[in-house]
């Protein structure tokens, strides 16, 4: 259980680093390519007031609002799911969702937008500017329903 609390705390604070770099940098350093990356990555500097793609930023406090509502939602279930024997996958999942959605949530209550800074140059997404909070709860969400997926095609085959 130790290892979760880690890991929700270790993705908020290796994602609040990341935006804390990108916020000091001057405006004229964006976007670039990530070095090493061969171009499949931009940095940027991008302030979401809303939700992704800047949805609903005119209603500041619904679009803090329901995060808030998710994250404890979010942490209800994985408490619920603590006490349980096994189910591993899904208590790391959850987790990753957490942690991501604690970074972003933190950033709606200090600075009133969350910040974005990388893209992928692949196709249908090369627009598309994330975070690693929402890199780890797209993933944590993937692994959540793998998780319970094999929960139920086990207690198909039992």
């Amino acid at each position: 259980m130790k290892y979760l609390i880690w890991l929700v705390g270790g993705i908020a604070a290796l994602d609040q680093g990341m935006k804390s770099e990108i916020e000091q940098e001057t405006d004229g350093e964006f976007p670039r390519d990530l070095p090493g990356a061969k171009g499949q990555i931009r940095i940027h500097r991008n302030h979401n007031y809303g939700f992704p793609f800047g949805f609903l930023k005119e209603k500041p406090q619904l679009v803090t609002a329901v995060p808030l509502a998710v994250s404890s939602a979010v942490a209800g279930a994985l408490s619920m799911l603590l006490v349980r024997k096994g189910c591993g996958i899904q208590k790391v999942g959850l987790s990753m969702v957490l942690g991501g959605a604690l970074s972003n949530l933190y950033d709606r209550f200090k600075r009133g937008y969350v910040v974005d800074y990388f893209s992928f140059s692949l196709p249908g997404i090369k627009k598309v500017v994330f975070n690693l909070g929402d890199l780890f709860v797209f993933l944590g969400t993937a692994l959540f329903l793998l998780g319970e997926m094999g929960e139920e095609f086990k207690k198909k085959v039992d």
